[in-house]
C-alpha cells in the first residue's frame, strides 16, 4: 500500500504515530525513494555513457572545460567510477529534495535534472583539486561518505560554467567619508550579485548631528546608509538562485546605538524601519563592568576620536581608551545606562530575534593575528582582522586595505569519528578550503581580493554534534558531552594546523603577516605544551579508543610547534564554525554543534508546502537523548560552545533558546554567562512561541545554507 501513496504523503507520515504509538521513520526512508521513483528519475537527462555526458555538459556550457582538461581522460572516469561505486543514497526525503532543488545542475529552462549527487561530487573534486589527483580522489571520498561537506557557494557553484562565486560571505569596513560609503554600495551590489551575504562595519561612521567640514548638526549618521545597504541587497542577487542579504556592525559606545536598535522595532516608524538587513552590536568588557556596577555608559563621538588619535574608533578598544576619553574634553560624548542599555538589547532580541553580539575584547585576547578585530559576519562566526582602504575621488582605490572573504565548509563530527582517521579526514578539508580561496577571485571588489591573496583564510565547521551525542546515548551538554566537545575540537585544532603547516612547507609559503602572530613567536601553543589536555570522562576516552583516533600529546604540540615557527603556516585563520542548513539536511547532520529545535522539524518549501524532517540517527529506542533546545536551557548549551570556543581561532555561531516564559532579565543573565564562559560572539535568540506559531526569523542565506 504504501508504495502507492506519493512521496509527499509518505513523509507527512512522520508527523503521525503508529499504533504502537510510535514514530514512522521508515516512512520517510520510503519518501525518498519514491521521490527518486516518481519525480527525480522521471525528470532526468540519461546519457549512453559518462563520455556523452560531458561532451554534452562541455559543449552546452553546463560545466567549464577547464577543471576537466587538468586530468587525463581515464582518471575522470575512473573518478566517477569509484563515485558511484559508494552507492550513495539519501537517508531522509528532505535531503533528496534540498539537493535537487537547491544544488544540482538543472537544463537551462530548470525543468530536468543533468546530475545525481555522485556527478556534483566529482565535479566538486575534480574543480578544487585543480589537477592533483590525489586530492581529488581524497575529496571524493570524504564528501561522498560524508565526513566533509562544502558549503553551499561551493558544492553548488564548483564546476559550473554558469555560476557565483565559491565564497560564502564577505566582511567590509566603511570608513568615515563619501568615498568609502559610495564604495561600499558598489560593493555590496558586485558581491550580492555572486552570492554572498555581506557585512559591514559602521563603527567608523560619524553620528548623526556630528560636523561636516565643521558644519554643526551636518551628518545624517548610520541610518541613511543601511537603509542604502538594505535596497541594495534586496536589488542584487545571484541569478535568482539566492537572495542577497546582509548584516551591519556598530560599536555600543557608538552615539547612534539607541537609533540602530530602534530600527528593528515592531513599530519602528517606516523611515527608519530595517526589515531585512541583519543587525550586529559589538559590545567591549567596559560595558559589562559598568552594568555591574549599574553605572552611566559614554558614547563616544567616532569623528572626535579620530580626529584626536588620529585613529578610526573601530581600530581602538574601548575598554582600554575608556577614562581616557571621558577625561578628554576634545571628544564629545553623552552617556546613557548601562543596565538600561542591555534591557533595551533584550527587548529588540525578544521582538526581532537581532542584534547578534560581538564581544569585542574576548575575541581579540583570543586572536592569534597581529591587528584587531572590530566585526563579524552575517552568522557571526568569522572572525579576522581587517584594514582599511583609501579612495580617490572617482572611488578608486588610492590604497587596497584588507577586506575578508569566508571560505566555508564543515565536517560530521558522527561520520568523521566513524571514519578512523580524524587527522585525514581534517587534513583533506583544510586542503580542500584552501582550494577554495585559491580559486577565489573578487575583481570588482580589490580589497577582498586583496584580503584573500593575503591571508588564505578559511573556516573549518563542524556540525551534528548533538546527533553523535545522543546517537552514543550522552546527553547534550551533560560532563560527557562537554567532554568530547572538548577533546574533538582540540584534536581537530592540532591535525588543522599539521596540515596548514605542510601547505607552508610545500609551497614555501606563508600567510602574509605570520612573522607578527603568535604562530610565529610560538605563545599560541603554550597552553597546549605547559599541561596535559586529555578526556576528562571515562566515556570519551572510550569513544577514540574505539574509533582508533589518537589524541595528540604534549609532544606532538611541541614537534608542531617547532614546525611553525621555522616554516610557518599557510592560512592565517583555519576554523570557523557556521550554524549550517541545507548542507545540514543532505549530509543528514544535526546543524552545526548546537541542540535540535525539534525532534521532528517542520519546514516550508516552496510549492511542496510542509516537509518533515528527523533529527539524524534518533530512532524510537534512543528519544530520551534528544532534548530540544528549549529543554536543555542555555547554561548547558553555553557550555558546550565554550569547550569548542577554546580551541577555534575564529568564532562559532551559538543561537540562544527561550521559552515564551523568558524576560528580558533572563536574556541578559545568558549573555553574561556567554561572556564570562569565554564566548565570542551570539546568533540569534529563538523563542518557542516563534518556533510553535511556524514564524521564523530570516536565516543567513550564505553560512547556513
Amino acid at each position: 500500500m504504501d508504495t502507492q501513496l506519493d512521496y509527499h504523503a509518505l513523509n507527512a507520515m512522520l508527523n503521525l504515530y503508529d499504533e504502537q504509538g510510535h514514530i514512522q521513520f521508515d516512512k520517510d526512508r520510503e519518501a525518498a525513494r519514491q521521490y527518486f521513483l516518481q519525480h527525480v528519475n522521471q525528470n532526468t537527462v540519461f546519457f549512453h555513457d559518462l563520455e556523452e555526458k560531458i561532451e554534452y555538459l562541455v559543449e552546452n556550457e553546463y560545466y567549464e572545460r577547464e577543471f576537466l582538461e587538468q586530468y587525463p581522460w581515464q582518471f575522470v572516469k575512473d573518478l566517477f567510477k569509484r563515485a558511484y561505486a559508494y552507492k550513495f543514497r539519501f537517508p531522509t526525503f528532505l535531503g533528496a529534495f534540498k539537493y535537487y532543488t537547491s544544488y544540482t545542475l538543472k537544463t537551462f529552462d530548470g525543468k530536468r535534472y543533468l546530475e545525481r549527487f555522485e556527478d556534483r561530487v566529482v565535479a566538486v573534486a575534480l574543480f578544487l583539486a585543480a589537477g592533483d589527483q590525489e586530492l581529488a580522489t581524497r575529496l571524493v571520498d570524504e564528501i561522498i561518505s560524508g565526513r566533509f561537506q562544502p558549503a553551499t557557494p561551493t558544492f553548488l557553484n564548483a564546476g559550473k560554467k554558469q555560476r557565483g562565486e565559491l565564497v560564502s560571505c564577505f566582511l567590509l569596513r566603511i570608513e568615515d567619508n563619501m568615498e568609502s560609503i559610495g564604495r561600499s554600495i558598489n560593493s555590496a551590489l558586485q558581491l550580492s550579485k555572486r552570492g554572498g551575504g555581506v557585512a559591514f562595519l559602521l563603527s567608523n561612521i560619524r553620528e548623526a548631528g556630528a560636523p561636516i567640514k565643521h558644519i554643526e548638526n551636518q551628518s545624517s549618521g548610520v541610518i541613511p546608509i543601511m537603509k542604502l545597504l538594505e535596497d541594495s541587497f534586496s536589488y542584487a542577487n545571484q541569478l535568482g538562485a539566492r537572495q542577497g542579504a546582509g548584516a551591519v556592525y556598530l560599536n555600543a559606545h557608538h552615539p547612534d546605538i539607541y537609533r540602530f536598535l530602534d530600527t528593528k522595532r515592531e513599530n519602528a516608524d517606516e523611515k527608519i524601519r530595517i526589515k531585512t538587513l541583519s543587525l550586529g552590536v559589538v559590545i567591549p568588557d567596559i560595558t559589562f563592568e559598568l552594568a555591574k556596577r549599574n553605572e552611566d555608559m559614554y558614547l563616544f563621538s567616532p569623528y572626535d576620536v579620530e580626529r584626536v588619535t588620529g585613529k578610526p574608533f573601530g581600530d581602538q578598544s574601548v575598554t582600554e581608551h575608556y577614562y581616557e576619553w571621558v577625561d578628554d574634553e576634545r571628544i564629545r560624548k553623552h552617556k546613557i545606562n548601562a543596565r538600561e542599555f542591555f534591557t533595551t538589547l533584550a527587548e529588540i532580541q525578544f521582538e526581532s530575534g537581532y542584534p547578534y553580539i560581538l564581544f569585542e575584547d574576548t575575541a581579540n585576547r583570543a586572536n592569534p593575528i597581529a591587528g584587531r578585530i572590530n566585526m563579524s559576519n552575517l552568522c557571526s562566526e568569522i572572525l579576522q582582522v581587517n584594514e582599511p582602504s583609501g579612495y580617490d575621488e572617482d572611488l578608486s582605490y588610492a590604497k587596497v586595505g584588507k577586506d575578508i572573504s569566508c571560505n566555508l565548509g564543515s565536517m560530521n563530527i558522527a561520520k568523521a569519528m566513524d571514519g578512523g582517521d580524524l587527522g585525514a579526514t581534517v587534513e583533506t578539508a583544510v586542503r580542500g578550503l584552501t582550494a577554495v580561496s585559491a580559486h577565489s577571485h573578487i575583481h570588482s571588489v580589490p580589497s577582498i581580493e586583496a584580503g584573500n591573496d593575503r591571508s588564505h583564510a578559511i573556516g573549518l565547521g563542524q556540525m551534528n554534534l548533538h546527533g553523535y551525542l545522543a546517537r552514543e546515548h550522552i546527553f547534550y551538554g551533560s560532563d560527557e558531552g562537554v567532554d568530547f566537545t572538548n577533546i574533538y575540537f582540540y584534536t581537530v585544532l592540532y591535525h588543522a594546523l599539521r596540515t596548514s603547516n605542510r601547505i607552508a612547507v610545500e609551497r614555501g609559503e606563508t600567510f602574509d603577516g605570520f612573522e607578527n602572530s603568535k604562530y610565529a613567536s610560538g605563545e599560541f601553543f603554550d597552553k597546549y605544551i605547559e599541561r596535559e589536555w586529555a578526556p576528562a570522562t571515562s566515556r570519551v576516552r572510550e569513544l577514540f579508543a574505539q574509533a582508533g583516533i589518537a589524541i595528540p600529546t604534549q609532544d606532538d604540540w611541541r614537534e608542531l610547534r617547532a614546525s611553525v615557527m621555522e616554516h610557518g603556516i599557510y592560512n592565517q585563520n583555519l576554523q570557523a564554525v557556521p550554524p549550517t542548513g541545507s548542507i545540514s539536511y543532505i549530509n543528514n547532520s544535526t546543524a552545526s554543534i548546537h541542540p535540535i529545535a525539534s525532534r521532528i522539524e517542520i519546514r516550508k518549501e516552496g510549492k511542496i508546502g510542509r516537509v518533515y524532517y528527523p533529527a539524524p540517527y534518533m530512532t524510537n529506542d534512543n528519544l530520551e537523548y534528544y532534548q530540544d533546545a528549549y529543554e536543555i536551557g542555555y547554561e548547558k548549551i553555553v557550555d558546550t560552545y565554550a569547550a569548542a570556543t577554546q580551541h577555534v581561532d575564529q568564532g562559532l555561531s551559538c543561537t540562544l533558546f527561550f521559552t515564551d516564559e523568558a524576560t528580558t532579565r533572563d536574556l541578559n543573565r545568558a549573555q553574561i554567562y556567554a561572556w564570562r564562559k569565554g564566548l565570542k560572539t551570539l546568533y540569534y535568540v529563538r523563542l518557542r512561541q516563534q518556533a510553535l506559531e511556524g514564524t521564523e526569523v530570516q536565516g543567513c542565506v550564505s553560512c547556513m545554507l
